[in-house]
C-alpha cells in the first residue's frame, strides 16, 4: 500500500507530484476532488482559454479517497458530483474520468459514460456521497454494467506499487492535448465524442437564434435544431461533407426538407441567416471542423442526445432488447394462437426505429408509426436494405396528439389501417403491439420540460378517466387504444403502475379489459432505463370487459431464463395502504422521536427511519409517543425487515388484518428491531431510546432519560397518567417539561429468543463503548457521551471523513466484531418477523 496512514489531501498532493508533475493539478473545480489540465505556457498568442471562452482543456476529473474504496462507488460519487453541478455545461469535459485511493487508481473514458448525464427523469439534486439513495444505486449499477461489459478494465486500472511503470506510461501516452492535430489549427478547440454535446449547448445560445427558420414547422416536419448543428459540425469550409444528413450547410445558407416530389423531381427548401452569418462565423472560428473522421459515425448515431429534452422523453428512447422481443412474440403466440401473424393485423404506434417488429413475418399486416421523422426515415432505410416491412405502412404519427384520419382525407393514417380501425369486426383482429415511453410529467416548476410533457390532446380528452395516472405517457397510450380502437388486443411493455399503483384506481375502473398473460423482467436490461424495478409485458383483450384484480406473472432473469412466478395485485379491494393504518395511532402527547415515513412501497423504504426531529423534505413526519410506540415499531419493522429487490420494488404495503393485535411476541420483536435500527442521536436532542440501565453497561454517570428502560420494564404502558419528563426520568433541566402521558403498572415485557439475542449483542456493544470511550475521555475531549445512542456509538468508532460523512468501517477490530454480531442477530430477527408480515396482511402473498 503506497499511501498509508495519511490524510486525503496529502494523498492528492503526492499523486499530483509523483504522476502528474508535468500538468497543472492546482485548480479547484467545484466539488470535484482532483482535476488535471495542461500547464499554461507564456506566449504572445491567444491561449486556448482566452480564444474559446472556456477553461483550458482538462485531461482528468477524479474522485479521491483516503482509504481503500470500491472503484465503482468512487466513480458513482464523481458522476453524481459532476451531474449535480452540470460542470460540463460550462467546462469542456476531459478525455478521462477517474478515481483513486491509497493503493490504486482507475480511469474511464468520458465517452463511455456521458450518456448517464443525459438520461431522462433523473434527480441530480441528491447528495453524491450518500450511498443509500435510489439515484446512487441506479448510477452505480449503470457504471458497473459499463465496466463489466464495455471496458478492457485491465487497461485502465493500476496499483500504485506493482503497476507504477505501466501507470506512468499510460499517462505519458494518453494525457496529450490534441494528439495528431495539424499544428496550424492548434488554437482551435477540437470536437470529439466527449464534448460534442457541450459544444451543441453553446451553439444553441450563439448560433440558433440567427437562423431564419420557423422552428415549430420544422419540428412538425421532424427536423430539430440538432440537425442544423450537425450540418455545421460535419462541414469543411462551410460546406457539409456528409449528404445523408437531414440538413446540409452550403456556404451561407442551409438546405432543408429535401425530398422527391410527386413528379419525380428533387425539391428542397432554403434557410438563411438573419444576421448575414455573423454569429455563425464568430462561433465556428473557435473550433476545428470537421472532427476527426473516426468520430463522425458516433456523433451522427447519437443524434438522440441532441433532441430537446421534452421530445426525447415523449419519444421514450427505450430500445427493447431482442431477448424480450422474442419472448413477447412467444407469449403472443400462446394467447392468440400459433398462426397469429397471419390472422391478426399488427400496429406498433410507438415504433421508434422498429426493433419491436423484428421477427414478424407477414409484412402486409404490419404498420409502424412514430413521433420522429428521423425514425421513419431510419425504418425506410432499413426497408431499402431488406427489413420485412412495407414502405407505405411506415409513417410519422403523434399518437397522443394527431387525429385518426386517413391520408386520403388529409390525415396521417394509411387508408388501409384506418379502414381496420373503423371496422368493428376487423379491429377485433388488430393487435396494438408497443413499448411506449415511460416518461411522466409532474408539477416541478424547476423542470419545465418534464412538467409539461403529459399535456397532450389525449390527456385533455381523457383527463377524467386517467385521473392521477394521466401524467404517465404510457397510460395515455392505453386509454386512447381502449376507447378509440375498442375490442382490439394489446401487447404492451410498461412498468406496473397502471395495474398496481395507487394513482391508477380511477383508470382501472374505466379500463375494463382481460389481462390474458404477463411476464416480467428487470428494467435495467432495457436501453436508457436505469433502476431496479420490474417491467412487464402485458397481453390485454379489450373485447372482454374485466376489471383487473390480480394475475400470476412469469418472472425471467436478465439472461431470459424463467426463474419463478409472482402474483401481481391491483390493491383496489383492500381497506387502504399501511399509511392509512398508521394515521389511526396519531398521538398529540410529547414525542420521544419522529418516524419519517413515505409512499407505501419498497422503492421508498430507504427513506423510512426514526430520528429526533422533523425534517424539511416532503416526507411524512409522524410523532412517536409512548402511546403509539408499539404501532410505530410494527410499522417500521414491517417496512424494513424484507430487503428491497427489483422484483418487489413496486409491491404495496397495505392495511393489515386484526390478527397482529393479539400477538405480543410480534409486538416485542418489532420493538426490538426498531430500537437497534433507528437514527436517534443525542447530539440532536434528548435520547429517550437507551435500552440498557447504567448498571448493565457500566455507564460513568446517570442518563438524561430513562423512558425506554421504564417502558421495557412494564412501568409505562397505555391508559393512565404519568409525567415522563419527571426528573426521575429526564435529568436535563433545559429540556424538562410537564406532560401528561399514559401510565399504569404492567408486567415486564417478555422477549423471544431471537429478540433476546439482539439485546445481548447490543448490551455488549454498549458496554464496550462505555468502557473504551469512558477511559479515553481525557485523550479525546468531549467525545464520551453517557447518553450515546447506537448511531452515536457507530459515529464514535467509525468516525467521519474529511467531507463529514460517517465512514463505513472502523479500525477498531473489537468494535467491528461486536457491531457485526449485532447485525447478524438483527438479520435473524428480521427473518423471524418476515412471515408475520404476510400472515397479518401487511403485504399480499
Amino acid at each position: 500500500m503506497k499511501y498509508q496512514n495519511i490524510l486525503e489531501e496529502e494523498i492528492k498532493n503526492k499523486v499530483a507530484q509523483n504522476y502528474f508533475d508535468k500538468f497543472d493539478c492546482t485548480k479547484i473545480l467545484g466539488k470535484i476532488d482532483f482535476a488535471v489540465k495542461m500547464k499554461r505556457k507564456s506566449s504572445n498568442l491567444l491561449s486556448l482559454e482566452d480564444f474559446a471562452g472556456f477553461n483550458a482543456e482538462y485531461l482528468l476529473w477524479a474522485e479521491a479517497k483516503q482509504k481503500s474504496t470500491d472503484i465503482v462507488a468512487m466513480l458513482t460519487q464523481l458522476v453524481l458530483t459532476i451531474g449535480k453541478a452540470r460542470t460540463f455545461d460550462e467546462i469542456m469535459p476531459p478525455p478521462f474520468l477517474g478515481c483513486y485511493d491509497n493503493e490504486k487508481i482507475a480511469f474511464v473514458p468520458y465517452s463511455e459514460i456521458q450518456h448517464i448525464f443525459y438520461q431522462n427523469d433523473f434527480n441530480w439534486k441528491i447528495t453524491p456521497s450518500d450511498h443509500d439513495t435510489k439515484e446512487f444505486k441506479l448510477v452505480y449499477a449503470q457504471i458497473k454494467k459499463i465496466i463489466d461489459n464495455d471496458i478492457p478494465w485491465n487497461t485502465y486500472l493500476f496499483d500504485f506499487v506493482s503497476d507504477e511503470k505501466e501507470l506512468k506510461k499510460f499517462i505519458r501516452d494518453n494525457f496529450v492535448v490534441n494528439k495528431g492535430v495539424n499544428p496550424l489549427a492548434i488554437n482551435k478547440l477540437q470536437i470529439d465524442k466527449n464534448n460534442f454535446i457541450i459544444i451543441y449547448n453553446k451553439w444553441l445560445q450563439s448560433v440558433k437564434p440567427s437562423i431564419a427558420v420557423n422552428w415549430t414547422a420544422a419540428k412538425k416536419a421532424g427536423i430539430i435544431d440538432g440537425d442544423f448543428y450537425l450540418a455545421d459540425l460535419l462541414s469543411s469550409e462551410n460546406a457539409s461533407i456528409k449528404d445523408n444528413l437531414f440538413v446540409l450547410l452550403h456556404s451561407n445558407f442551409y438546405e432543408i426538407d429535401r425530398k422527391i416530389s410527386e413528379t419525380g423531381l428533387f425539391t428542397s427548401s432554403r434557410a438563411d441567416f438573419s444576421d448575414n452569418q455573423k454569429a455563425h462565423n464568430q462561433f465556428w472560428a473557435r473550433y476545428q471542423r470537421p472532427p476527426h473522421e473516426e468520430y463522425w459515425d458516433y456523433i451522427v448515431n447519437r443524434r438522440d442526445l441532441l433532441v430537446p429534452q421534452d421530445v426525447r422523453e415523449r419519444k421514450g428512447s427505450f430500445f427493447t432488447p431482442q431477448i424480450w422481443v422474442e419472448l413477447s412474440q412467444r407469449y403472443l403466440a400462446d394467447v392468440l394462437g400459433k398462426d397469429w401473424q397471419d390472422e391478426y393485423y399488427v400496429w406498433d404506434c410507438a415504433a421508434g426505429t422498429g426493433n419491436l417488429l423484428a421477427g414478424l413475418t407477414n409484412k402486409y399486416k404490419i404498420w409502424a408509426s412514430t413521433l420522429d421523422k428521423a425514425d421513419v426515415d431510419a425504418m425506410h432505410d432499413r426497408i431499402d436494405n431488406g427489413a420485412n416491412l412495407l414502405h407505405d405502412h411506415v409513417f410519422q404519427f403523434d399518437f397522443l396528439n394527431d387525429e385518426f384520419l386517413p391520408q386520403s382525407k388529409g390525415g396521417k393514417l394509411p387508408d388501409t389501417l384506418f379502414d381496420i380501425i373503423e371496422s368493428e369486426k376487423r379491429r377485433k383482429n388488430l393487435l396494438v403491439y408497443i413499448n411506449p415511453p415511460y416518461a411522466e410529467g409532474n408539477s416541478n416548476k424547476e423542470n419545465k420540460s418534464r412538467s409539461k410533457i403529459h399535456l397532450t390532446n389525449i390527456y385533455a380528452k381523457y383527463k377524467k378517466q386517467l385521473d392521477k395516472v394521466g401524467i404517465e405517457l404510457f397510460a395515455q397510450f392505453l386509454v386512447r387504444i381502449y376507447f378509440e380502437i375498442s375490442n382490439c388486443k394489446i401487447g404492451q411493455f410498461s412498468t406496473l403502475k397502471v395495474v398496481s399503483g395507487s394513482n391508477s384506481t380511477v383508470f382501472r375502473n374505466c379500463f375494463l379489459a382481460k389481462l390474458e398473460k404477463v411476464f416480467m423482467c428487470q428494467a435495467d436490461t432495457f436501453d436508457n432505463v436505469p433502476g431496479q424495478f420490474p417491467i412487464g409485458f402485458f397481453i390485454w383483450n379489450t373485447e372482454k370487459k374485466d376489471k383487473f384484480i390480480d394475475k400470476t406473472a412469469d418472472i425471467y432473469n436478465r439472461s431470459g431464463l424463467f426463474i419463478q412466478t409472482k402474483k401481481i395485485f391491483s390493491y383496489d379491494n383492500v381497506k387502504g395502504r399501511i399509511n392509512d393504518w398508521l394515521r389511526k395511532y396519531k398521538d398529540k402527547n410529547d414525542n420521544i422521536g419522529i418516524l419519517v415515513a413515505d409512499a407505501p412501497d419498497f422503492q421508498n423504504n430507504n427513506y423510512i427511519t426514526i430520528q429526533n426531529n422533523k425534517g424539511t423534505s416532503h416526507k411524512i413526519y409522524f410523532p412517536v409517543t409512548i402511546n403509539n410506540l408499539i404501532e410505530v415499531c410494527v410499522y417500521f419493522a414491517v417496512r424494513k425487515v424484507i430487503p428491497a429487490t427489483w422484483l418487489n420494488d413496486r409491491d404495496q404495503f397495505i392495511y393489515p388484518n386484526k390478527k397482529w393485535e393479539a400477538d405480543t411476541e410480534f409486538h416485542n420483536d418489532c420493538l426490538t428491531y426498531t430500537i437497534f435500527n433507528n437514527n436517534i442521536s443525542s447530539n440532536s436532542g434528548v435520547n429517550h431510546w437507551i435500552p440498557f440501565s447504567e448498571t448493565e453497561v457500566n455507564a460513568r454517570t446517570t442518563y438524561a432519560s430513562h423512558t425506554l428502560i421504564t417502558f421495557l420494564s412494564g412501568k409505562i404502558t397505555k391508559n393512565g397518567y404519568a409525567d415522563l419528563f419527571d426528573p426521575d426520568y429526564l435529568l436535563d433541566a433545559k429540556n424538562k417539561k410537564t406532560a401528561k402521558m399514559n401510565w399504569k403498572k404492567g408486567e415486564k415485557r417478555e422477549f423471544s429468543p431471537a429478540a433476546t439475542a439482539v439485546f445481548d449483542a447490543g448490551r455488549e456493544l454498549w458496554r464496550y463503548y462505555h468502557g473504551i470511550a469512558g477511559q479515553a475521555r481525557n485523550d479525546r475531549e468531549g467525545l464520551y457521551n453517557v447518553n450515546a445512542s447506537l448511531y452515536d456509538i457507530r459515529e464514535y468508532f467509525q468516525e467521519r471523513n474529511d467531507k463529514g460523512k460517517m465512514n463505513n468501517t472502523s479500525t477498531d477490530t473489537q468494535y467491528t466484531e461486536l457491531i457485526g454480531n449485532l447485525r447478524k442477530k438483527l438479520n435473524a430477527l428480521a427473518q423471524k418477523i418476515e412471515p408475520k408480515v404476510y400472515e397479518y396482511g401487511f403485504l399480499k402473498a
